[in-house]
């Protein structure tokens, strides 16, 4: 079976060094397994976007020649698409309307307690979406970090697939798009390790093998914190690709010679796909340090 990986980033802001880090650590995974890597573009919440960051990243990407293969995705062009499965799982009552808001959740101790599961709500006025969990996930295996384990009471909590206001939830769109596209791993940064059980548990719902994981070390700043849009990180050079290159691949646990730093943009990816292997990868590194 041909090995699919992909790069999904949200277009909330330019690409920064740790979406650098998930970008090269998929690409490199996928294309050393003579695979195909994907590009899609999580537009699901416009409050979040940013005008001309999905141009951009796509630009981003091609500076540091990581070339996708096929047609670039955008998930705001598949809602019919999302709607269509949850009608689906309304009508079968694997999903169902709750009314029930952050502050009562909150109030049951953090995780919703399945209030409204039988309440036969009909009326998606001001209401959610939830999933019935009826396959939990409690454990799963990463390639990178093995066993995680899955807090029990966050694994059985029937979670949301559709907000109150309307947009489709991140757990829903990845995983139906991942079958969709024939995703085989997922290779991303190691603040999505949670959600992963989520997923895995919509696969098997979804009567679907469950892909591969590989979570990548995080990029923090000298502060501790992760490098993300949130934490304003600086955009990266897409002028003077070079430096950054270097310097995100040290971090993936790449050591350098003098002769491959002199090297072309693309004469270094492709020596990374050479040399690649995850065991090579690092549990954390601090930019900087």
């Amino acid at each position: 079976m041909t090995y699919i990986g992909r790069f999904a980033p949200s277009p909330s802001g330019p690409l920064h060094f740790g979406s650098l880090i998930a970008a090269l650590g998929s690409y490199f995974q996928a294309k050393s397994l003579q695979g195909k890597w994907l590009v899609r573009i999580e537009d699901l919440d416009p409050p979040r976007e940013v005008a001309g960051a999905a141009d951009l990243i796509l630009r981003t990407l091609e500076a540091y020649h990581l070339h996708w293969d096929g047609e670039v995705v955008y998930q705001s062009q598949r809602h019919s698409v999302y709607q269509a499965q949850l009608d689906f799982w309304l009508n079968s009552g694997q999903a169902y309307y709750c009314q029930c808001t952050r502050k009562q959740v909150k109030a049951m101790g953090g995780y919703y307690n399945g209030t409204c599961r039988e309440k036969m709500i009909e009326t998606s006025d001001n209401c959610a979406i939830r999933l019935r969990m009826t396959h939990p996930v409690e454990c799963f295996n990463d390639k990178k970090h093995g066993q995680f384990r899955v807090p029990s009471d966050l694994a059985k909590e029937d979670f949301i697939v559709k907000r109150r206001d309307g947009l489709f939830a991140y757990n829903l769109a990845v995983v139906v798009d991942d079958i969709d596209q024939g995703v085989t791993e997922i290779v991303r940064g190691a603040d999505l390790i949670e959600p992963t059980g989520r997923q895995i548990s919509l696969y098997h719902i979804l009567n679907h093998p469950p892909v591969h994981y590989v979570h990548l070390p995080l990029a923090l700043d000298k502060l501790g914190q992760k490098l993300s849009k949130q934490n304003h990180a600086p955009a990266i050079d897409i002028n003077q690709p070079k430096p950054i290159l270097i310097d995100a691949m040290q971090f993936l646990g790449f050591e350098l010679n003098k002769e491959i730093k002199q090297s072309s943009v693309s004469e270094i990816i492709d020596w990374g796909i050479a040399n690649w292997t995850i065991d090579q990868l690092p549990d954390v590194i601090t930019e900087g340090s």
